[in-house]
């Protein structure tokens, strides 16, 4: 049977019997006036027909037209029981043209009417008090106050998550503005049962039944909230489809346990790996106390760098920004969390080495984090000196300046795109690499360098155009629908970052670091999740379109280099690199000789110093391909 067959079914079924029991009724009603009086001998069969059949008309009339047939019984509260009364009420003001009307035909209409309405309300009532006494054990939940306006839900996911959920519900008061109607096990075990008084309705194949038949009940398709299991991304993606498809919103709530009401799934949401409990402390023993200084602090991940830094109780922190608005944010957003933080915020550019010496003699940092990059791929094709001066000649100045004013640690913040790069803002990414970790080992420093991929909803980050393009209905725009990339949240990845950083603890050595990125993510997939997030269809409300790939891209991302050999570190999801390529000697000549080319903007020199310096990104572009200048 179909959903919406059902539904009407269930309807019907419903009305049945309140107008039966309005039958019932005043049939009782007739027998207890008549039989009252010792004078009567024989039932007025007449009189009964006329007053049953106009009485069960107007109550059938009046419950309609006040929607008391659309109730589900054992989902009952308050504002149903007070429309049941309304309903009751409607029907007897309807039935009261026709009594007066009738009157010389009926026996004793107006007691019979009083008796009558009483106890079809109490049959009414006693109904809908064994159906929620059967699905919870609690007949009188039916008179609980839940407000009208209160929000259907529909809670997915295993019985333990539930518990938890529905107790902070509870007890932070959001069970009054969330209705939770039933319970979806993505096990699909139990069936039939109940959980702290709400009925487990089905599994994951009825989910789709179960929202179309409430949405009739309720004249909306309920909130479905993702709880437990059903966050991980297989069983988020099945449940995403489902909802879309049938007209539902997703919902979730936060992992821990302060954040009690339900928010929108985020494409965070989605990556399928568990959250990491990360022992702080070897990050507080590192920061506190520290004068710490953050390149490119206003980015997307610096500006994070920054916070989560601020957060441990540095002696200082000093921000370099490029950009006078980011930097401005970032500024206005600590000095108000953190009122009593030391915080100087200096615009500056990377690549100018008079005004970075004179920033690192003000800010005499202990530890410097260089976050500062040019990222964008296709744009760095078409501007490579660009991409050098600042990738390059940027990662150098800030690392011989740290080395210059003492700084005891330097981190670098790398990318996935550096390994085995087809890109300009891959190799320079790989150069830098090696060209700090030949500073820090020279220097006094411990280097840490932690390499990654994609950062959800960083500026420049597919996501945010995604969102753009859905927004304006389409189409989503794909580069090439079998690619691939390594995801994760800027959060995750910053703490991963401070973890690795506090790792290394050896002087005059650089440490490469890889982040654990879990599975890579298909760009399609992606797009298709974050259409549905929106509760569209994709491919009918919103179109999705495939461009082609773009200069300098690749379909699939890796993390290390064939000659690299992971192994785990005792922070879970860093991981070390134990073998990594060497400098040579003359990597400090060659690397200032291409920071000169891209100063000249002699392109064609930069590049082919470029692929001399990084082998691999060499061998896939010859120095008689032909480039546009920048």
């Amino acid at each position: 049977m179909k959903s919406e067959d059902a539904a009407r079914r269930a309807m019907a079924l419903t009305l049945s019997f309140d107008v039966a029991m309005a039958g019932l009724a005043i049939t009782l009603a007739h027998l207890v006036i008549l039989y009252s009086d010792p004078g009567v001998t024989a039932f007025p069969v007449r009189a009964w027909t006329l007053a049953s059949t106009s009485f069960m008309l107007a109550a059938a009339a009046g419950f309609v037209i006040g929607g008391v047939h659309r109730q589900v019984w054992r989902h009952m509260g308050a504002p149903d029981a007070i429309r049941l009364v309304q309903g009751v009420a409607l029907a007897v003001f309807l039935y009261l043209p026709v009594m007066v009307a009738l009157n010389g035909r009926l026996i004793d209409p107006l007691p019979v009417l009083l008796v009558a309405t009483a106890l079809w309300t109490a049959a009414a009532f006693a109904g809908r008090m064994i159906a929620r006494y059967r699905s919870t054990n609690a007949p009188f939940q039916i008179f609980q106050r839940i407000p009208r306006q209160s929000q259907p839900v529909l809670l997915v996911g295993d019985p333990s998550s539930w518990i938890d959920v529905l107790r902070r519900l509870e007890s932070s008061g959001n069970g009054t503005t969330l209705r939770v109607l039933g319970l979806i096990d993505v096990n699909g075990k139990e069936p039939g049962r109940a959980v702290r008084g709400l009925p487990i309705m089905g599994s994951l194949k009825e989910l789709g039944n179960v929202i179309d038949v409430l949405a009739l009940r309720y004249g909306n398709a309920p909130w479905i909230a993702v709880t437990g299991p059903a966050r991980v991304r297989t069983t988020m993606g099945k449940i995403l489809e489902i909802a879309s498809t049938h007209g539902a919103h997703i919902m979730a709530l936060g992992h821990d346990a302060a954040a009690q009401t339900l928010e929108p799934v985020r494409p965070a949401d989605l990556l399928a790996r568990p959250e990491r409990n990360l022992d702080l402390r070897p990050v507080r023993e590192l920061l506190f106390g520290a004068d710490v200084l953050v390149t490119g602090g206003g980015g997307s991940i610096g500006s994070e760098l920054a916070r989560q830094v601020a957060r441990q109780s540095p002696a200082s922190l000093a921000i370099v920004e490029s950009s006078e608005f980011n930097l401005y944010q970032i500024d206005h957003h600590l000095r108000a969390l953190h009122p009593g933080l030391p915080l100087a915020s200096h615009l500056g550019d990377v690549r100018d080495t008079a005004r970075l010496t004179a920033i690192f003699a003000e800010a005499k940092p202990d530890i410097v984090i260089h976050a500062a990059a040019l990222k964008h791929v296709p744009l760095m094709e078409e501007n490579v000196c660009e991409a050098i001066l600042t990738n390059v000649g940027g990662a150098v100045a800030v690392a011989r300046a740290a080395a210059a004013s003492g700084a005891s640690r330097f981190v670098f913040i790398s990318t996935d795109k550096a390994v085995a790069p087809d890109n300009v803002m891959g190799a320079t990414k790989r150069l830098a690499e090696l060209a700090t970790s030949r500073i820090i080992s020279e220097a006094r420093m411990s280097g840490a360098m932690v390499r990654f991929g994609n950062v959800l909803g960083s500026s420049g980050s597919v996501v945010p155009l995604f969102e753009r393009q859905i927004a304006a209905g389409g189409p989503v725009t794909l580069t090439d629908p079998e690619a691939t990339r390594y995801f994760m949240t800027i959060e995750e990845a910053t703490g991963l970052v401070l973890q690795a950083a506090a790792l290394q603890q050896e002087a005059r050595h650089a440490e490469l670091f890889v982040l654990d990125m879990g599975e890579p993510i298909a760009i399609r997939q992606l797009a298709e999740t974050m259409i549905r997030l929106k509760g569209k269809i994709p491919g009918i409300d919103i179109e999705i379109t495939t461009m082609g790939m773009r200069k300098g891209e690749k379909q699939h991302e890796a993390l290390t280099y064939a000659h690299e050999a992971l192994e785990p570190t005792a922070v879970e999801g860093v991981n070390r690199v134990t073998s990594q390529a060497p400098a040579g000697e003359l990597l400090d000549k060659q690397v200032n000789a291409l920071i000169e080319a891209a100063r000249r903007h002699d392109t064609s020199e930069a590049l082919r110093l470029l692929s001399v310096l990084v082998p691999e990104y060499g061998a896939g572009h010859p120095q008689d391909q032909q480039r546009r200048p920048a």
